[in-house]
């Protein structure tokens, strides 16, 4: 379907405006928020709003959903069923799980109208500068179908793979961030209590070959993914490295919680005799619990 074709953007919060926003530059669009307030923000920016869902999506060739809450989208998605033509684009945007998309595409699919979930993995920020990655999940048919809408938000796209995958992206990126946070913070506290300045921190943590990056590229991008385990670091010796830490933050009386938690992971690599392994083996732990 051409891109002159209207777009709806169903959800006009801080990142819905954005959304709304870049695929303005390319089309026509129209804005729908159950809230007055972020109707009003949306006409200050100059997008066309309507009044009522089906009035929004009256003549559009894509709906882009950007809500606040999977129920929220999948209570969208099951009222536009019974008012989209077959042909239709829906773009789920929004952070939800792999089995709301699932059950939102089989939805859809009924009616035919296509799904596509591309999950926006920046801020606002990035998306208004057109700069956000959108991890895509979906058939091939539904994400040619929406090429044209997802191209105007951002030329910056990884097909991650099938129906639901995009948003199993979205969470697990999310997972990480969240978590690596706490140990960042726990590490700051560690290098405030010993004279390292926050500044000297990032500088130190930004480097290729740091803690916050080497174990990703090296460790998850190579031996991993090649299951090439010969050390390298042995596992024993990340262990006594993860022991001396926990020293460390004893002594300082730092409470530790994620680093705390991650050296358990060690204590059971090593209890299975994986000790003289290059430490990325502990990722097999994982394989065998799965399995089992």
């Amino acid at each position: 379907m051409a891109r002159n074709a209207a777009c709806a953007v169903i959800g006009l919060g801080n990142m819905g405006i954005e959304v709304a926003g870049r695929l303005a530059g390319g089309g026509p669009v129209v804005g729908f928020d159950l809230l007055a307030e972020r109707l009003a923000v949306a006409e200050g920016r100059g997008i066309e709003v309507a009044r009522s869902l089906e009035s929004a999506v009256g003549g559009a060739g894509a709906v882009v959903l950007s809500l606040p809450t999977p129920a929220a989208s999948r209570a969208v998605v099951a009222a536009l069923v019974g008012m989209l033509p077959r042909g239709t684009v829906v773009i789920e945007t929004s952070t939800v799980t792999p089995a709301d998309v699932e059950a939102m595409h089989a939805m859809c699919g009924k009616a035919g109208i296509e799904f596509v979930d591309a999950a926006i993995q920046s801020g606002v920020e990035i998306m208004a500068r057109g700069g956000s990655v959108l991890l895509i999940g979906g058939e091939a048919e539904g994400i040619a179908a929406a090429r044209p809408w997802l191209d105007a938000m951002s030329s910056k796209q990884s097909v991650m793979g099938g129906v639901g995958a995009g948003a199993a992206a979205k969470v697990i990126n999310n997972a990480v961030a969240h978590g690596v946070y706490v140990v960042l913070a726990e590490a700051l506290a560690m290098a405030r209590a010993n004279g390292i300045a926050t500044a000297d921190f990032v500088a130190m943590m930004s480097g290729a070959d740091a803690g916050l990056v080497r174990p990703l590229t090296h460790r998850i991008g190579e031996r991993v993914a090649q299951r090439n385990f010969a050390p390298g670091m042995p596992l024993d010796a990340a262990r006594k490295d993860s022991v001396l830490a926990l020293e460390v933050a004893q002594r300082d009386g730092i409470p530790l919680f994620a680093i705390q938690g991650a050296h358990t992971a060690y204590e059971l690599a090593c209890a299975q005799g994986l000790g003289r392994e290059d430490y990325a083996v502990l990722a097999t732990l994982w394989d065998k619990w799965i399995a089992g």
